[in-house]
């Protein structure tokens, strides 16, 4: 029977070796991180995670994100001996086809994991996410004696972690807000992938998180377990965000490559894996192996789990008894459920010339959803006033007021998309962010891992296109909302009037397994005619016929997406005075418009009609799909300029006598065989 010391040992080197023999297997990946933290891992997991195996879902269980998210191995052992669904057999398959253990880990994919992470940082900012969910549901819901939300979010992260930018963003954010329940565990192993960081990492970071406003400590030895129990211990007790940086050993156990580069991200080999297992006293075959007193020791945790998990929702139930309209709501927003008739009683704009930019139109749609779902959450990189972003009905939410559904990200637009994506990850809220759309290229990362996380983060990018005007090329984002449509799995809409803004939200709230991203105008857009043109409804597949004029078949199609749909419709009546038939499209979502069926599609644009004119004010790329080699763009493949915006839209032509005349010259081609 091993002592006490003697099982923590072989526990220990159960993580290790798992995971190692999984790198080896696979002929690829990383064992210096899950070989050189597998201390603090168990520390952390056998010692305070509240998790319950059984339930990965289980609303008040501590979070844990494995930052460096190229450990995976390390959480994927850990899943594995802890008793999550997540057979030993998929550890041997580990980076293989169809594998729950591919190579970072993914969110929705293999039970136990929190997030996706890989990109260094994001893991990091997201946990940051996640502890202002927890802070703002137990404000919201807590009553004296009944504590029912109430976690911590926990984090290995590494030194690349702490190097990437948006790690720093999120940190003093973090600081800022006091995240007390937030704790992290800082593989402090001095190795990067090119070598020692003493070739580019050499500030003192724990004076830097001291300076955030972090509670810092140090454990000199990463293998002594007790001393970070006393960390972790100290780190709950402390009302500020913690760090504790843990010396550690890349590759521990290694005989040639242990404190060294190589032992970041390769497999050990034959040889230097079995020189690891004689050192520390493990057996060479086979691979594999786990003891029987690791195994049963590990398993406890399915027992304690299910304990916690029981013991909460007694909690729960007594909450109920004596509070039963905050439960109920509680375990609505839980259960991410909208609440009856949300959608009931929202802005509907009236016609009007001269209309409205849809960013201000956004902000009324907004704030009268806010009063209906109180889930909503969200905030703006210091540019609330501008994208019309603040909800007029709560507080800012803050050290003192954790209530509060604003939030002042400051002007950190790669941190703000990473912590939107850990309120979304969360849970019991509906997260959003804003900023101007030409600043997406800096939170790109966090999009593309919200679409890939199949988040419903929604994110708010107004100012969209060479509209900004005065501003110049700096400010005028001609590319980027074809970038974003680059993205698989966003929805990305540029609504053309008020309306299509009121559905387009719609769309967004409703759909919470991909992400949404709003293109949104500065400059006033009319209002059009609903007794005129279709219902704005037919946002919600995509692209729609907004009006067929003429006695026939469309001659033309024209279509355009977001403010050049005033263009076209102005630019269609003149033809239709000219006794052509003419049909207008409103085309704010490519992706939506793609996911209806071929007959709705062939309905909006026939195939027939091959004299087709698309008008986007941004780079044309992509439009051909729509309007086919016989089409034409309306697009501009260039940078923008510096003047109002009127002038810019007439000197690179877009204007309703261009796209007039372009119609004109398309219409005097001869007839495509087959139309008529």
């Amino acid at each position: 029977m091993p002592t006490t010391q003697d099982l923590q040992t072989l526990t220990i080197n159960t993580i290790r070796f798992l995971s190692a023999d999984a790198v080896q297997q696979a002929k690829s990946g990383h064992p210096g991180l899950p070989m050189g933290a597998a201390p603090m891992a168990y520390t952390l997991w056998m010692r305070h995670l509240r998790h319950n195996p059984a339930n990965p879902t289980w609303a008040n269980r501590d979070r844990f994100i494995l930052s460096g998210g190229h450990g995976s191995m390390l959480l994927y052992s850990l899943l594995y001996l802890t008793g999550y669904d997540l057979p030993l057999a998929e550890l041997k398959r580990f980076r293989q086809w169809g594998s729950l253990t591919p190579g970072h880990p993914e969110y929705g994919l293999t039970p136990g994991v929190e997030t996706t992470t890989g990109p260094l940082g994001q893991g990091f900012s997201n946990g940051v996410g996640m502890a202002i969910a927890e802070a703002h549901l137990a404000s919201v819901f807590n009553r004296p004696g009944h504590a029912i939300i109430d976690h911590y979010t926990y984090a290995i992260v590494t030194d690349g972690d702490l190097m990437e930018g948006v790690a720093s963003e999120a940190a003093s954010l973090a600081g800022h807000l006091r995240l007390g329940k937030l704790i992290y565990l800082y593989d402090d192993n001095h190795i990067s992938i090119e070598g020692s960081t003493e070739l580019a990492f050499t500030e003192d970071r724990g004076q830097r998180f001291e300076a955030y406003g972090w509670h810092v400590q140090r454990v000199a030895d990463g293998l002594d377990v007790e001393a970070i129990d006393r960390a972790i211990e100290a780190a709950k007790l402390d009302p500020r965000p913690s760090l504790i940086m843990v010396r550690t050993t890349i590759g521990y156990g290694l005989p040639t490559r242990a404190g060294t580069a190589k032992a970041h991200g390769e497999a050990p080999g034959d040889a230097e894996l079995n020189g690891a297992k004689d050192k520390l006293g493990w057996p060479q075959e086979p691979r594999f192996y786990v003891p029987d007193e690791a195994l049963a020791h590990f398993r406890q945790a399915r027992e304690a789990g299910e304990r916690m998990e029981a013991e909460w929702q007694a909690r729960l139930a007594a909450y109920r008894v004596a509070y039963p309209e905050l439960a109920a709501e509680l375990e609505r927003r839980l259960a991410g459920k909208l609440p009856a008739g949300w959608a009931d009683g929202l802005p509907d704009f009236p016609a009007d010339a001269k209309g409205v930019a849809t960013r201000a139109a956004s902000g009324k749609v907004l704030n009268a959803l806010a009063d209906r779902l109180p889930e909503l959450v969200g905030g703006s990189a210091d540019l609330a006033p501008s994208t019309n972003t603040w909800l007029t009905a709560s507080d800012a939410f803050a050290p003192d007021n954790p209530g509060g559904r604003n939030l002042h990200f400051g002007v950190r637009e790669h941190g703000m998309g990473a912590v939107v994506n850990g309120l979304a990850y969360h849970g019991g809220v509906i997260p959003f962010g804003a900023t101007f759309m030409v600043f997406s290229d800096y939170m790109r990362p966090p999009v593309r891992l919200s679409a890939l996380s199949h988040l419903g983060s929604i994110w708010v990018f107004t100012h969209d296109s060479i509209g900004v005007g005065e501003d110049g090329p700096t400010h005028q984002p001609v590319e980027h909302v074809a970038a974003l449509r680059a993205i698989p799995n966003l929805v990305t809409l540029r609504p053309a009037d008020a309306n299509e803004v009121r559905v387009a939200w719609q769309v967004a709230i409703e759909n919470r397994q991909r992400p949404t991203a709003l293109a949104l105008t500065r400059q006033n857009l009319p209002t059009l005619d609903r007794s005129v043109f279709a219902a704005a409804d037919g946002v919600r597949r995509g692209a729609y016929v907004l009006a067929d004029w003429g006695e026939g078949p469309p001659d033309i199609i024209l279509m355009a997406s977001g403010s050049e749909v005033a263009l076209i419709v102005e630019a269609g009546r003149k033809l239709a005075e000219q006794k052509v038939n003419v049909r207008l499209v409103s085309f704010p979502s490519w992706e939506l418009f793609a996911a209806q069926s071929e007959a709705y599609q062939a309905a909006v644009l026939p195939p027939q009609v091959e004299r087709r004119v698309a008008v986007e004010a941004g780079v044309s790329q992509g439009w051909h799909r729509w309007v086919g080699l016989k089409g034409r763009v309306v697009g501009l493949d260039h940078f923008g300029a510096s003047a109002p915006a009127g002038e810019i839209f007439t000197q690179f032509g877009f204007t309703v006598d261009n796209i007039h005349r372009i119609a004109t010259d398309l219409l005097a081609r001869p007839m495509p065989q087959g139309e008529s």
